[in-house]
């Protein structure tokens, strides 16, 4: 296998392949207000008619349709886009954080699919997959040459359905099947544990419709173990986003009532509008409050917030709300960039629209939009400096991103520069060995990053990145 191959694949491992949406639900599409341009309709009336006629082979009418529709929104920025029947269904698995599968969180290693952990209660974890396991066939497909979308898609199904997976067990130097059945399974977006006495680490992995209560009883399960807790870690690396509620409440458990947490501006009436750390602006309508049962503690623990290039979307918008209020010391590297909002909105039964709407702004005023949150402490990767991070695709990097709002924007040729030598870099390394050292896994006794976090709460010197440095998107115009 190519050598860029195998850093995708490492970079698989611990980065996020694009950042979710922050976004709202709409149920029912607009009407367009504006005057239709006549002379362009034509024209693509005509193109329709050409291709239905002219074209080597038949066409379908309705694929044409779809077709015209998503081209026309995905050329407006790298978040709007139009759900067909298939996709819709994968967006709503996406945010609801259920899928029918087997069970397992993955990444990739030499072109195989790794198990970085069966989800507890699963049909994987029940099958006895372990992490580290690597899958070798997805029944007759061999794994290798396949992306990691593609595999994901083939291990999914229809509930009670079969799938049989050729399994490499390292530490056993054995190649085994196992045989398991799908069934709905519900992904974990928190988790949380006690790293030390006084001292908890919780990390919300992305922001789901279950994502709130899943975070309110692991914070209470943390304060039951520790009423007295010194200093808690919420960890935010590679957390692509997702719903806007979610993130106004996780804010909102460590902030003062009725501060603001969020804003966002657009074009439309609702698009203007000022999120603030109170229950009306995130529980759904008639749901009962998952935070009302957190200690007043809560409120007063020192706090550190781990970030990366990955963390986008909600996840920033925490960030910026605690680093506006001065409530915790944000730590890591300058985040992903997306301050973009987008609402979805329903056009049938199975097809919708996802446009961007809005941008949003943090408390202070500043648009993260293309630039990111810039941490208060900027931290390397591992002890031995960072091995992935110039790679890391940032929203500023993507075609078609719209400008934060606030300046005339600029290409960062220093950036692009530095991502090409570092992937000069690892592909030369991996020319001369077999492999290298995948990043730890979050919230791990290796994890470099947490290490660091643990010892800025108590007081103890951090091994502040000596290269890291802020990377501004936005530069007057020549």
């Amino acid at each position: 296998m190519g050598s860029k191959l195998k850093v995708a694949g490492w970079l698989a491992l611990g980065a996020v392949a694009g950042a979710l949406t922050t976004m709202q639900f709409q149920a029912i599409a607009r009407s367009s207000v504006s005057q239709l341009p006549l002379e362009e309709l034509q024209q693509l009336a005509a193109v329709f008619g050409m291709v239905k006629t002219d074209y080597v082979e038949p066409v379908d009418e309705k694929k044409l349709i779809n077709d015209a529709i998503s081209g026309m929104v995905s050329g407006l920025d790298p978040h709007s886009q139009f759900f067909d029947k298939k996709s819709f269904k994968e967006f709503r698995e996406g945010t609801s954080g259920r899928f029918v599968g087997v069970g397992i969180e993955i990444g990739m290693e030499d072109g195989l699919v790794k198990v970085v952990s069966p989800i507890e209660g699963s049909p994987a974890f029940r099958a006895g997959l372990k992490s580290g396991d690597l899958i070798t066939k997805i029944d007759d497909t061999v794994v290798k040459g396949l992306t990691m979308d593609q595999a994901v898609k083939k291990m999914r199904g229809e509930p009670n359905t079969k799938v049989i997976l050729t399994v490499f067990r390292k530490a056993e130097s054995r190649s085994f099947p196992v045989t398991i059945i799908r069934e709905e399974i519900r992904v974990q977006s928190v988790r949380a544990k006690m790293v030390e006495p006084g001292y908890a680490w919780l990390r919300v992995s992305q922001f789901q419709d279950r994502t709130v209560d899943d975070f309110g009883k692991k914070l209470e399960e943390l304060y039951k173990q520790d009423p007295a807790l010194k200093g808690l870690v919420l960890d935010l690396r590679n957390d692509p986003g997702g719903l806007l509620e979610g993130a106004v409440a996780v804010s909102s458990a460590f902030l003062p009532t009725d501060v603001v947490v969020v804003s966002t501006n657009g074009q439309i009436a609702d698009s203007k509008a000022t999120f603030k750390a109170s229950p009306e602006y995130y529980l759904r309508r008639g749901g009962s409050d998952p935070l009302k049962r957190l200690p007043e503690a809560v409120k007063k623990v020192p706090m550190v917030v781990l970030v990366n290039e990955g963390s986008a979307s909600a996840s920033e918008i925490v960030a910026g709300a605690l680093q506006d209020h001065k409530r915790a010391t944000i730590m890591g590297a300058q985040t992903f960039g997306k301050g973009s909002v987008q609402t979805v909105r329903q056009l049938g039964p199975d097809t919708a629209l996802k446009i961007t709407t809005a941008r949003y702004y943090t408390p202070s005023g500043a648009s993260i939009q293309a630039k990111g949150i810039v941490p208060d402490v900027m931290l390397d990767e591992t002890a031995e400096g960072n091995v992935f991070a110039a790679l890391r695709v940032r929203e500023a990097d993507l075609e078609k991103h719209i400008a934060s709002g606030q300046g005339a924007e600029q290409k960062d040729e220093a950036r692009e520069k530095a991502r090409e030598e570092a992937r000069k870099k690892l592909e030369a390394e991996t020319a001369k060995k077999a492999d290298i050292k995948p990043l730890p896994e979050f919230g791990s006794a290796e994890d470099f990053q947490l290490v660091q976090a643990i010892n800025r709460l108590k007081g103890k010197p951090v091994l502040v990145s000596k290269t890291a440095v802020e990377r501004k998107a936005e530069a007057p115009a020549n």
